[in-house]
Formats: C-alpha cells, structure tokens, sequence
C-alpha cells in the first residue's frame, strides 16, 4: 500500500477550486506495477478532448508499457537520475507536437502551447484514477526524435511516466527528500491587470 502524501492534507488554496485540480502532483514514487489498457486508453481519452487552436489536436503520442520490447528504447532516453525511479513505471511516453497547420502547412505558433493542455487533461485523469503522471524534460530531446523516427515537421515536446503509486521508502535518499507536494506562490505574484510591470 502506498504511503505518498495526500496533497490535499498539504496543500492550502487561497481560492476555491476542484480539489482534483490541487490533488494533482508529480512524486516519483512508482510501483512497478502495470497499468491496464482499459487505463492506458482512458489517459489517452481524456487528452484528446484538450482544446487545440482551429481543433488541430496536435498532440501525438508515442508510448512504451514496462516489459515490452518497445520499453528499452524509450527508458534509454531518460537521463540516469530520472532512469532511478522511471525503472517503476508502467509506462514511458514521449509527447510530439505538430508544428505546422494541417490544413496550409503554415507554422503554428501555440503548438507547444495546446499540447500542454492535452497533457495536463491527461494528468487530471491520472490523478482521478489513482495513478502517478510525472511530465519530464530530463530526456535527450535529439536522440528521441532521431531513434523513434519523428517526422521533421513535428517538435518532441516533453517525456512523462505513468505508473501506481509506491513507497518512498523505496527511493534514493536524495529523491525521498523531495517527494512532498510542493506549494504555489501566491496567485496575485503571477497576474497583473494591464502591461507587464516587475515587482
């Protein structure tokens, strides 16, 4: 049984949200447990209903589960700290994200920008469902791109795991130290009416 935090113990909103919204977080604490595909597809499910620009949907993913022989390409991506933990995962996926219009091949500035919302449609669900959804940068980006045959016109935008919660106990020192939900600065820090201005 895993012993993570729950966020919502933690964690204290200064305005009223959906607790899903703040339940959400990223440990590295995983299981090593598989995840169904009945699971898997409702991941997916729910980061195809993320808004896009003109309904581009330009998010792709590619997807290793864990003991396959698809695994070893997509866990040799993972820089060694995040390979420490990722070894638990039930599934490594590598988010690509078309860079052009589909309809004129002109580039599309919010790419990038709608395949986030895809993700973070996709972690929500995760967090609904009782599973971990860990979004990474720590990957080689070119090496990706080049070893799992993405097409130019697509950029490689992000790697996440998924897996079933696991016990920190089980971590490294240093990584088991980090695993508490972290906490937001205050809203009013990150908005401001009218032109930028610094603090």
């Amino acid at each position: 049984m895993s012993k993570l935090p729950d966020p919502a113990e933690s964690r204290q909103v200064d305005h009223a949200i959906e607790p899903l919204i703040y339940r959400r977080w990223s440990p590295r604490a995983l299981s090593g447990e598989p995840i169904s595909e009945e699971e898997l597809l409702r991941l997916f499910e729910a980061a195809r209903w993320a808004p896009s620009t003109y309904n581009e949907q330009e998010w792709r993913f590619l997807y290793a589960k864990r003991e396959t022989p698809q695994w070893p390409a997509f866990f040799d991506l993972l820089m060694k700290d995040n390979q420490t933990w990722c070894e638990n995962a039930a599934m490594l996926v590598v988010i690509l994200a078309h860079k052009v219009f589909a309809k004129n091949g002109k580039p599309n500035p919010v790419h990038l920008f709608d395949c986030g919302s895809a993700f973070e449609n996709l972690a929500l669900q995760g967090t609904a469902m009782g599973l971990v959804v860990h979004g990474m940068a720590g990957f080689d980006f070119e090496r990706a791109k080049r070893e799992l045959k993405v097409p130019d016109d697509y950029d490689v935008a992000a790697m996440l795991a998924v897996g079933r919660p696991g016990d920190p106990e089980n971590l490294p020192d240093k990584l088991r130290e980090m695993e508490v939900p972290s906490g937001r600065r205050p809203v009013k820090d990150s908005i401001h009416e009218g032109p930028y201005e610094s603090a």
